[in-house]
């Protein structure tokens, strides 16, 4: 009897209380040999919506942005992971190039740019577009590194895709926000503060200088000023809590997305 053949490529997604928006990041998975959802406690229907639509879900704890990408590393089979976040997917264009790659691959993983959208404007300039990031990988070697919760994938050489992944992190202004104060509890401690002058009013002040006029933020007219704006209170938020000015949380908080 001939043993099956291994999957080739296996997409992975990990989630937490994403019921709305699981199903089309699952969805655009659908050309994967193979979908695996980690799940950090949904009580929402997440878990039987993505069974639903075939994935293999996997329940566990939350130990951090890293740790869970690494723990859906492990968990694939297939010779090229893709991992994507539940409020991402991909679109037809990127997956046929995806396709393409794992056929004749040019490098031991791709990057891609992200296409944001912001409370349904899609954004394309400032630092919110091309917002290349490395989401294909051969899965031996591979490992996801950085400091919670801005991870990154690293596998060797990369080659560049071209077509976009697709990103809507955000349903309102106050899931902003709240992002914001939570990601920022968990970066500060990452961090090693310098001259309060500098870190509390240089940096937020470059931050939206860079992504509003070097980078081009301004062409995105008012939600371009808008995310600039929340970009420089991140920077301010993160260091001030740094610094101890802004309290910040003992336990760290628990989230199945990613930055």
């Amino acid at each position: 009897m001939t043993a099956p053949t291994p999957p080739r490529l296996s997409g992975c997604i990990i989630a937490r209380d994403e019921a709305d928006r699981i199903e089309r990041a699952v969805r655009s998975l659908a050309f994967c040999d193979e979908v695996v959802v980690l799940d950090s406690g949904s009580t929402d229907g997440t878990v039987e919506k993505a069974e639903a639509l075939g994935a293999r879900v996997l329940r566990t704890d939350w130990p951090g942005h890293v740790a869970q990408k690494n723990r859906a590393l492990d968990a694939s089979a297939g010779e090229w992971v893709l991992s994507i976040d539940a409020d991402e997917w991909v679109t037809p264009e990127l997956s046929a190039e995806i396709l393409a790659f794992v056929a004749t691959p040019t490098a031991s993983s791709a990057s891609m740019p992200r296409r944001n959208h912001w409370l349904g404007h899609e954004l394309s300039h400032g630092r919110w577009y091309p917002d290349r990031r490395v989401r294909l990988a051969r899965r031996a070697g591979a490992r996801w590194t950085g400091d919670d919760p801005h991870d990154r994938l690293e596998n060797g050489a990369v080659s560049a895709l071209h077509a976009d992944l697709h990103h809507a992190p955000y349903r309102t202004l106050g899931e902003h926000l709240a992002t914001i104060d939570r990601y920022t509890a968990t970066a500060a401690r990452s961090v090693r503060p310098g001259l309060a002058i500098v870190d509390l009013l240089v940096r937020p002040t470059w931050a939206f200088f860079r992504a509003y006029i070097l980078e081009l933020g301004f062409r995105d007219g008012a939600p371009g000023l808008v995310v600039a704006a929340l970009g420089a209170i991140y920077v301010l938020v993160k260091y001030g809590r740094a610094h101890g000015i802004i309290p910040t949380p003992i336990t760290p908080s628990r989230d199945g997305a990613a930055a």
